[in-house]
């Protein structure tokens, strides 16, 4: 698979979307490799990590945020499943997996009906570790500060909204991972 020739596919503009995905893709891959550097006992797929991680916001282009520069009509929250169902058409369900249980720190089925969320009700929690490594990390990495990493405590700010069975998994990542 090539996530590069994907990316182009959906994003064949030189545009400032197109290099938000790319910096901050990257950003969230190199996060995840290291982790896999750091942590060889957990036997990680370091192809599948670094692919998935270039993809796992490539259905941010079909939802509004217009900070990002995307002006597409969905909710943004719902750029994970619509990834999702990009990368199945692909043909890469795997990495559709990674797509759909991205955001915050995983949302559970009962979070989505208690929140309302526009997204589909099913559990969309990572479940694989590779699932898990590129959730964390990605909460390390904003859109709008590209330059930045976020420390831990910033990074689970960012997903408290989400309820507290997503800061209970991200401690735990924490002390798996870090």
């Amino acid at each position: 698979m090539d996530a590069l020739a994907i990316i182009n596919k959906y994003y064949p503009e030189d545009n400032e979307l197109r290099h938000i995905l790319l910096t901050h893709s990257r950003s969230v891959a190199d996060k995840a490799l290291w982790i896999a550097d750091r942590h060889p006992e957990l036997e990680l797929d370091r192809k599948f990590l670094e692919e998935a991680a270039m993809l796992h916001d490539i259905g941010i282009f079909m939802t509004d945020a217009d900070g990002i520069h995307c002006h597409g009509d969905a909710s943004y929250i719902c750029h994970g499943y619509l990834g999702a169902d990009l990368m199945r058409k692909e043909g890469f369900p795997r990495h559709a997996l990674v797509c759909e249980r991205h955001t915050g720190a995983g949302i559970s089925l009962q979070s989505i009906i208690d929140q309302q969320l526009p997204i589909p009700h099913r559990d969309m929690l990572p479940v694989s570790l590779e699932e898990q490594v590129i959730c964390f990390a990605d909460k390390f990495f904003s859109k709008t500060h590209l330059d930045k990493e976020k420390s831990v405590e910033k990074a689970l700010k960012s997903i408290s909204r989400y309820g507290e069975d997503g800061i209970i998994r991200f401690n735990r990542w924490c002390e798996c991972f870090l």
